[in-house]
């Protein structure tokens, strides 16, 4: 069996008091959050931050507290491990990856979680909610 691994974050930013998650609405026709392939040498959060600035346009601030990996098979023969972190935006000019993203949109957890596609997106944003949520605290 052939291993893949992407990596890429819950990006959150708080907007009039209340918490919004960056959501994509992906080329491919699946709504998700960002993430991508590691390459060469890089580390997880080498890629995390490449992928979030690939595909957005987006500066964050990376939490690495926040650390859940995601297994599953894209295809036959190949068993992928996806690594998110939680994503703070320090910058607010999103730019789509036309190539791959069709479109951004920052939402609330409720909205966010309703229209993410994969079962696995929606378990690792309700764990960056709760974990946002404790360092509130």
């Amino acid at each position: 069996m052939k291993k893949e691994k992407s990596c890429g974050a819950v990006v959150w930013k708080k907007e009039n008091g209340k918490i919004l998650f960056l959501i994509e609405h992906m080329a491919l026709g699946h709504i998700s959050l960002p993430k991508g392939h590691v390459e060469g040498n890089e580390t997880e959060e080498e890629t995390a931050l490449r992928e979030i600035r690939e595909e957005t346009n987006l500066e964050v601030r990376l939490d690495t507290g926040f650390r859940h990996v995601v297994t599953y098979s894209p295809r036959s023969g190949i068993l992928k491990d996806v690594v998110f972190f939680i994503a703070e935006a320090v910058s607010d000019r999103l730019i789509n990856q036309e190539c791959e993203v069709s479109a951004l949109e920052w939402l609330p957890f409720e909205q966010a979680l309703k229209i993410l596609t994969y079962t696995t997106d929606r378990d690792i944003l309700s764990l960056a909610a709760e974990y946002l949520k404790e360092a509130e605290k």
